[in-house]
């Protein structure tokens, strides 16, 4: 046995964790890094990169096969899954690298095994004990399912989705949201039947109303099918497939079950209540400093009650360092998060949407304006439809940005700094938009809502 003493210790290598070993290093500290599979997390290997790498190919196929409509004589023949899993890894691979390099080039000391916190300042590594005068709790989470919902055969999460070798043919797909929409969306292009069940009235049910109605209507548009409003009940499998039953009676037969139902906080056999933290249905209770209420302990990341992103984790790795240096750093509110759908077409906001800004603000208080795609010329060039939705308090700040359409992920950042530094329309209606791009559509809704509309009746 041996022990090792660091200023910091970081359990987990996710998203959350390297940059918080990152960040913690260059104001001074030694840290310690602890991960018992690769750095980098679920973002890296198996959640963001790879999916959004699939979802690339998804697009390269749709263009291939609507290229006539350029003036491209071209033809989809077919998509090599070999192919398209090996240029997915290939991505994952050189980012894994290129972190693997950059943690090694700034001393942070990466200790390989699974850690288990003992007391508020050590965590277990085998026989090793890795002791930090603060520890910083950042050990992701894992593909949730439903109570009685057996994973296994022919029932599969995202992680065994994204191993696949073959298209399907049909596939059902239990859950509307993010991870839901997107591996729809994927299917659907490579040529699958695919049938969405969400037990809420809309699918993206955390977005704007609006916007999630124009997806489902998108989607009706593409042929992916879907049931809203009813809850599911039980699925059967046999040697061909499975077959879903909804509480409604309703049934639905598919090749394969992906369960995308959320992801639940990895904590589970980590220590955390043994040493006295809070925790709730498993997720660390923090303050909104990140700070348990054990001292010198803090939690980061998906393991924390909010919104489960890797940016999010990623702010919150920075965050915890700045705040262990003494920097008081600011928060960022999970409603001022930014957040991306990368189906087709994309969904991306920032911000209140229009019901809650009216809870908050009062509905007399606020206004909005929904610029349709239709009339930017970028996105007419694209092929896309959708609209840029801005929510303002009257004579106050914009407090909402909610899109869809083709890569809209793209405007979230100017949309983040708008909410985030409390920008009026007014102060950014004399900024120059250039042309043609698809940021012009919210510099038309910041016009509007300032006033001085140009292309907006």
């Amino acid at each position: 046995m041996s022990e090792q003493n660091f200023d910091i210790v970081v359990l987990g290598g996710g998203s959350g964790g390297y940059a918080a070993a990152l960040r913690a290093v260059q104001l001074g500290f030694t840290v310690a890094l602890i991960e018992k599979d690769k750095l980098g997390g679920t973002c890296l290997h198996r959640g963001c990169v790879p999916t959004k790498a699939l979802l690339h190919t998804a697009e390269v196929a749709d263009v291939a096969r609507d290229a006539a409509k350029y003036g491209v004589n071209a033809t989809l023949d077919s998509i090599d899954m070999t192919t398209v899993n090996a240029h997915r890894d290939g991505i994952v691979t050189s980012k894994w690298k290129g972190l693997q390099g950059l943690i090694k080039a700034r001393g942070i000391t990466v200790i390989e095994g699974e850690g288990r916190l003992v007391s508020p300042t050590s965590v277990q590594v085998g026989a090793d004990t890795i002791v930090g005068k603060n520890v910083i709790l950042a050990t992701g989470s894992y593909s949730r399912s439903l109570p009685g919902l057996e994973l296994g055969g022919r029932v599969i999460t995202s992680e065994q989705a994204l191993t696949l070798d073959y298209i399907p043919k049909k596939v059902a797909v239990l859950g509307g949201g993010v991870i839901g929409v997107e591996f729809a969306s994927v299917w659907k292009s490579f040529g699958a039947d695919v049938t969405i069940i969400e037990a809420l009235p809309h699918l993206v049910p955390n977005e704007e109303e609006s916007i999630s109605k124009q997806l489902e209507r998108a989607f009706r548009k593409r042929g992916i099918e879907y049931s809203l409003g009813v809850r599911f009940q039980s699925v059967s499998q046999n040697e061909s497939g499975v077959v879903v039953t909804l509480e409604d009676g309703k049934t639905i037969e598919a090749e394969l079950l992906l369960v995308a139902v959320g992801r639940g906080p990895a904590t589970a056999g980590l220590g955390f209540e043994e040493v006295g933290i809070t925790m709730d249905r498993g997720f660390v209770i923090a303050n909104e400093r990140l700070a348990t209420n054990v001292p010198g302990v803090y939690a980061i990341g998906d393991i924390v009650p909010g919104l489960q992103l890797a940016h999010r984790s990623f702010q919150q790795g920075i965050f915890v360092a700045e705040e262990i240096a003494g920097l008081n750093p600011i928060i960022v509110e999970d409603i001022n998060i930014p957040k991306i759908t990368y189906c087709d077409p994309e969904v991306a906001s920032v911000g209140y949407s229009e019901a809650k800004a009216a809870e908050k603000f009062g509905a007399d208080q606020i206004s909005s304006y929904d610029y349709n795609l239709g009339g930017n010329a970028k996105s007419s060039i694209l092929g896309t439809a959708g609209s840029v939705k801005v929510v303002r308090v009257n004579d106050g700040p914009v407090v909402g940005v909610h899109m869809i359409g083709a890569r809209v992920g793209e405007l979230i950042g100017e949309a983040q700094l708008a909410v985030n530094w409390e920008a009026y329309p007014e102060d950014i209606a004399p900024l120059i938009h250039a042309h043609p791009t698809q940021n012009e559509a919210m510099g038309e809704a910041f016009l509007y809502l300032a006033g001085k509309p140009l292309h907006a009746l």
